[in-house]
């Protein structure tokens, strides 16, 4: 009885250790206006049952972002996590590819601070 009662416990650790598998939607950010969040809209094909034709549709997921690194444009990976807010229950996982849109944006307020510094001076 004593061996089986020490192989039970083997068994429950090894799937206690073993993280539960997440699902992850990869898409595109449409917005970044909000404090540590962002929108990601991923889209989805699915054939039309009667007439078999594709069809998109997309759809939108408020995933968490700790750094604020993503921008508007990105392509990014999210994944599933415990509910944050009301409507956040995905983290963001990684960033996959940049947007050459946040990259013009970033370099729009240096101009501006210039132009006003010149115009004091």
């Amino acid at each position: 009885m004593a061996d089986t009662v020490t192989t039970t416990t083997a068994e429950t650790s090894t799937t206690a250790a073993t993280p539960a598998k997440r699902n992850e939607k990869v898409g595109l950010v449409v917005s970044t206006k909000m404090a540590k969040t962002i929108v990601v809209e991923t889209e989805m094909r699915k054939a039309h049952p009667k007439y078999k034709r594709v069809m998109k549709s997309n759809k939108k997921f408020y995933a968490h972002d700790e750094q604020n690194s993503a921008r508007v444009g990105d392509m990014v990976r999210i994944r599933e996590s415990r509910p944050l807010s009301k409507l956040k229950r995905w983290t963001l996982e990684e960033i996959i590819r940049r947007s050459s849109l946040g990259s013009i944006a970033d370099e729009k307020p240096n101009r501006d601070a210039n132009a006003v510094q010149t115009v004091k001076a």
